[in-house]
């Protein structure tokens, strides 16, 4: 899909609340094509590329992985504060940290509650999208998708089906399912984010920020997200 870029009128500090396969990736993309003052944020790539460039944060957070521990909260956001410096968006005021000129999309923190409180100190969220496909449909799209190993390729039977049944449309090489995409695996993904995702849905919507829209489709989604994202920020 192409789209016409919009210009933002203030900025937009953005986060994508979904389940497992209700097309995160998809919308993000579309955002940052139409509205290109917006930058994506994401927390483990910015963890790895501190890793890969052995920054002091980056040795710090491969100790804590190597022993075997998760990288705590605190981490994380110095991490993305770091990330701030670097872009010019930290202000010297401590009631408004982060720069007017600053709008983002932040990808992979928070997931829990406790996460969005930390966060609230460092970024002034203002837009909290909740993504809502049925998880009938999201398992529909998993046992129909296939790929090619090799290649990284990614089919689906749906909407993206292989020129020939089951063959690669390069290789013409046979295409297999991945394990991690049974049935079984994703509806204990399903499940897991709809225990985990509720204190945090509920954290933003007091604080007046949630916004939830709904569809079968990215392409159905897609309409609806940016008709409200002009109508706050355009």
């Amino acid at each position: 899909m192409t789209f016409t870029t919009r210009q933002l009128k203030k900025a937009a500090r953005i986060i994508l609340i979904g389940a497992p396969g209700v097309g995160k990736g998809t919308q993000t993309e579309r955002l940052l094509s139409k509205f290109p003052e917006l930058a994506s944020i994401s927390s483990g790539d910015l963890l790895r590329e501190n890793v890969r460039s052995k920054t002091p944060l980056g040795r710090e957070a491969e100790a804590t992985i190597q022993a075997g521990n998760l990288v705590p909260d605190s981490m994380i956001l110095d991490l993305i504060s770091s990330e701030f410096s670097s872009r010019g968006w930290l202000a010297q005021s401590s009631t408004s940290p982060i720069s007017s000129s600053a709008s983002f999309i932040l990808d992979g923190f928070p997931r829990t509650a406790s996460q969005a409180s930390s966060l609230d100190s460092l970024v002034p969220v203002n837009f909290v999208v909740h993504l809502v496909t049925p998880p009938s449909i999201i398992l529909s799209r998993i046992a129909s998708r296939w790929v090619h190993e090799s290649s990284g390729r990614v089919y689906n039977t749906d909407f993206n089906a292989p020129k020939v049944p089951g063959k690669d449309d390069v290789t013409g090489e046979p295409l297999t399912q991945r394990e991690d995409d049974s049935i079984d695996t994703w509806k204990q993904r399903l499940h897991k984010f709809e225990e985990t995702s509720k204190s945090l849905l509920q954290h933003y919507q007091r604080k007046g920020c949630l916004w939830r829209v709904e569809g079968n489709s990215s392409d159905e989604i897609t309409p609806k997200l940016f008709a409200e994202f002009e109508r706050k920020f355009c």
